[in-house]
């Protein structure tokens, strides 16, 4: 099996419960919304986006995962489950799929394990919390600026000139996180562009003052591992 680039430990001990590893591929969804939720999945190849889809058509992404990212409904030990949010494929590659009796079963044999698991989950609910709190209490303007300082943390490659963003992403995407129009994401895109905060190079992004960005949403400067958008 192909090895997952920075793994945490905890889903190392997984992998004797994996059942197959499936190909997933780009525009597709490895999961949608209302369909039964009896397969968890270990990235371990490619991005997925997860998101909330409103039957309107409008969209609310809360991760985007990549090599090493454990995603599905994690309402474990409950019959009937359903998945909550969709994953649509957004770069090819392939994801090691575990059945949730299989892990249900291992958790419930292994207390180590299981604490470990626990601490991930917590961590997960962390990170959805501070950006819900982003979301509601700094307006749009804040919402991008959080979001843009989470996917540096994430995706950010520092160079002379900043931090550059190592996932293109469109207006609409960065919209999407923020819970907003790609008509107001336009707008603060370039008013950040003027300032000089940032500059953007065929759809690539580089932060080139991200104290701004943090001192305009009043950084509580969490732990990098809270705040991220994997």
């Amino acid at each position: 099996m192909q090895s997952v680039k920075e793994l945490p430990v905890i889903f190392s001990h997984l992998f004797d419960t994996v059942h197959h590893v499936r190909k997933i591929k780009k525009g597709t969804f490895l999961f949608q919304e209302g369909s039964i939720a009896d397969e968890l999945y270990i990235v371990q190849s490619g991005i997925l986006q997860i998101s909330k889809i409103i039957p309107d058509g409008r969209e609310l992404t809360l991760r985007m995962c990549s090599s090493g990212d454990f995603v599905g409904e994690l309402n474990l030990f409950s019959p009937a489950s359903r998945y909550l949010l969709s994953a649509r494929v957004v770069e090819s590659g392939e994801v090691a799929v575990i059945m949730k009796d299989v892990l249900e079963e291992k958790l419930s044999q292994d207390l180590q394990l299981s604490f470990e698991f626990i601490k991930w989950m917590s961590l997960q609910y962390r990170k959805t919390q501070t950006k819900f709190r982003d979301l509601v209490l700094h307006g749009k303007k804040g919402a991008l600026y959080s979001t843009l300082i989470r996917i540096s943390n994430s995706y950010g490659i520092k160079t002379n000139k900043g931090i550059l963003i190592g996932l293109p992403l469109t207006n609409q995407e960065l919209a999407n996180f923020c819970g907003t129009s790609r008509e107001v994401v336009n707008r603060l895109l370039s008013d950040l562009r003027k300032t000089g905060t940032i500059s953007i190079d065929k759809g690539t992004i580089t932060i080139h003052d991200l104290g701004y960005l943090k001192r305009e949403i009043d950084c509580e400067d969490c732990p990098t591992e809270i705040c991220k958008v994997d």
